[in-house]
């Protein structure tokens, strides 16, 4: 009765990745190993180990990954050659198979090991068939991350911080705050992609938030502010800055003026079309910047935040959407426009 809490489904004319693989790439095992330790240095809760299995039904060449047995993704490769991806988009000049990335559905060809060279010196992203598929489960695991901190997770945080902060857990933990409402703060964190390594400061943000409200949203949201270095520096770009566009002084006061109820009971009740307004505009908006090669953050009041997310993840979810109180004071930023 047991669920797979992830599950990679392999064709069998994929199952060579896992025995021999060609020379030059890596095993699978070994990557997906490399890739649980990369997880939990970036985000800070190792991740559930991966079950791999042969799966006599898919075509030969054919993988599927499953979160808790339900399909998050899947892919098809060719487990001989190369998959070769122009990063500037650009149409590309090999011999080869023509395919799609599975992972951010981009471009693609499949190329005979011996054009390996030629790729890399036109400048072209080189990856090997295990590659792409580790690569598909990083971005799957990370966008599954709330599922994944379960209860006994998030206890395990708790018991293997280190001996120093054993009293702060005992103050906070279930005085403030139950186990369970600390999971959902961190899955909430995760669900935005913000690393929990730094549990001791989520810590005292949370029994300094506590102390005021018993809203998990609240809470996350004044946790978010003690991380406001972490977060700002998660968002800086090659440049060393933080490239915002902020939300119009009419767009803040529709929302605020939208917003009923108290506490985790606050809704919001924009009128649909109003909505789609907001949507176009946050659409062409970053659409127009992302042409000009920019992935900016969007700044909101620290009260409209959670909700104007809550929109924004539905259409674009990798979008980073930050309030004003997570802008660290040593931060540089830029102001690229507003909306």
């Amino acid at each position: 009765m047991a669920i797979d809490l992830i599950r990679l489904e392999l064709g069998y004319g994929l199952l060579s990745l896992i025995n021999q693989p060609q020379a030059g790439s890596h095993r699978l095992t070994d990557q997906i190993k490399g890739l649980r330790r990369q997880i939990a240095g970036e985000v800070g809760f190792v991740m559930p180990a991966v079950r791999i299995q042969d799966n006599l039904q898919l075509p030969p060449n054919a993988y599927i990954i499953r979160v808790k047995e339900i399909e998050a993704g899947r892919g098809d490769i060719r487990p001989n050659m190369l998959l070769v991806m122009d990063p500037r988009g650009e149409a590309m000049s090999l011999p080869g198979e023509q395919t799609v990335e599975p992972t951010f559905g981009l471009p693609a060809i499949w190329i005979e090991p011996g054009y390996r060279e030629e790729a890399l010196f036109k400048g072209y992203t080189v990856v090997d068939p295990s590659t792409v598929i580790t690569t598909h489960l990083t971005e799957l695991i990370k966008d599954n991350m709330p599922e994944l901190l379960s209860f006994t997770e998030t206890q395990k945080l708790l018991d293997e911080l280190d001996k120093e902060h054993q009293k702060l857990i005992a103050d906070v933990v279930p005085a403030q705050i139950t186990v369970g409402g600390l999971q959902r703060v961190l899955q909430n964190l995760l669900a935005e992609r913000v690393s929990v390594r730094d549990l001791a400061t989520i810590l005292e943000g949370v029994s300094e938030a506590a102390s005021q409200t018993r809203s998990i949203t609240q809470i996350t949201e004044h946790v978010r502010t003690r991380l406001a270095r972490q977060i700002c520096d998660a968002n800086i770009n090659e440049m060393g800055v933080i490239p915002l566009v902020t939300l119009s002084p009419e767009w803040e006061q529709a929302f605020a003026e939208s917003l009923v109820g108290d506490g985790d009971d606050r809704q919001l009740t924009m009128a649909p079309s109003r909505l789609q307004q907001f949507i176009t505009s946050v659409r062409q908006t970053f659409e127009r910047h992302a042409m000009m090669g920019e992935t900016p953050v969007l700044l909101t009041s620290p009260l409209i935040r959670p909700f104007v997310r809550s929109i924004v993840e539905r259409f674009r979810p990798a979008t980073v959407v930050m309030s004003q109180n997570e802008i660290h004071p040593k931060a540089r930023i830029k102001t690229l426009g507003q909306i």
